[in-house]
């Protein structure tokens, strides 16, 4: 578990440091030596004991092995010489997944690329819970978009509102995957910022089929609407000849003037008029 600790001033003991140099320069002078051999050591001791950390940086420190700490305070330090440090940035950081085939809830093979925003939160569970944190996010989140889009299919052609699915369903899809990553990182000290699929799109070996389905499901959904308009035009139209006594149709009439006002209302050319300069009967 993380201890935050606050070791000494460097510059203290910098000062006490530099006092060795004339006290050692004395000692040979005036013919103490053992004095002058201890300064000198002194002074090489304390050494390796100074350390900086900076802004967004932590500093965990060993002890021949043994936990002793972390320091993410700021400044000039000095801890035991014998200590091992070892320094670890706190910056938020983020990656972009290239793209990564996977199969969606369907199986239909699919290409999902990720952005994740992260940082390190706990310094002990980076540094000793796994091997290398930078590589654990990585591949853990490979892992969590392969499990994420197993959940949802890509797309819905039946019903649009029946189903959640990784092209519509935005916000969710990314608080699903956002919440996958967090889970398996946790496990080493990690803390996701933001989680967001980047790109998406069908594998390329079906990519041109599932176009040509869409396009087809938009077509067909037009027609529908193009002909529900047409049968009220056509209800209105015939209920207003009626209603002003304009003329009378027959069964046989009616049903040639609704065929004809259905197919220019229907078609996607521009209909020809053609004049009858002869009787209604013709």
């Amino acid at each position: 578990m993380e201890k935050i600790i606050k070791p000494w001033s460097g510059y203290l003991i910098l000062l006490l440091d530099l006092i060795m140099i004339p006290l050692t320069v004395y000692s040979f002078l005036n013919g103490i030596p053992v004095l002058g051999v201890v300064s000198v050591l002194v002074f090489i001791l304390l050494i390796p004991g100074f350390f900086i950390v900076e802004p967004n940086k932590a500093m965990v420190l060993l002890l021949f092995g043994d936990y002793k700490g972390t320091v993410k305070a700021n400044g000039f330090f000095w801890v035991n010489p014998f200590m091992t440090k070892k320094k670890i940035s706190l910056r938020v950081r983020n990656f972009e997944n290239k793209p990564l085939k996977v199969n969606d809830k369907i199986g239909n093979p699919v290409m999902i690329g990720t952005i994740v925003v992260w940082q390190v939160e706990d310094t002990f569970k980076a540094t000793f819970d796994v091997e290398d944190y930078e590589n654990f996010v990585h591949l853990q989140s490979d892992a969590a978009v392969r499990k994420m889009a197993g959940l949802y299919p890509y797309d819905n052609f039946e019903d649009e509102d029946a189903e959640v699915t990784l092209r519509s369903g935005v916000e969710e899809v990314n608080h699903s995957l956002e919440k996958e990553i967090s889970e398996r990182l946790h496990h080493a000290g990690i803390k996701v910022i933001e989680a967001r699929i980047s790109h998406l799109a069908y594998a390329s070996e079906i990519a041109s089929a599932m176009l040509q389905r869409q396009q087809a499901t938009a077509i067909v959904a037009a027609r529908q609407k193009i002909v529900e308009g047409a049968v009220g035009m056509v209800e209105m139209a015939l209920d207003d000849l009626k209603m002003k006594d304009i003329i009378e149709f027959d069964e046989e009439k009616k049903a040639t003037m609704v065929s004809n006002l259905m197919v220019v209302l229907c078609s996607d050319k521009s209909a020809n008029p053609v004049l009858n300069v002869g009787t209604l009967n013709q």
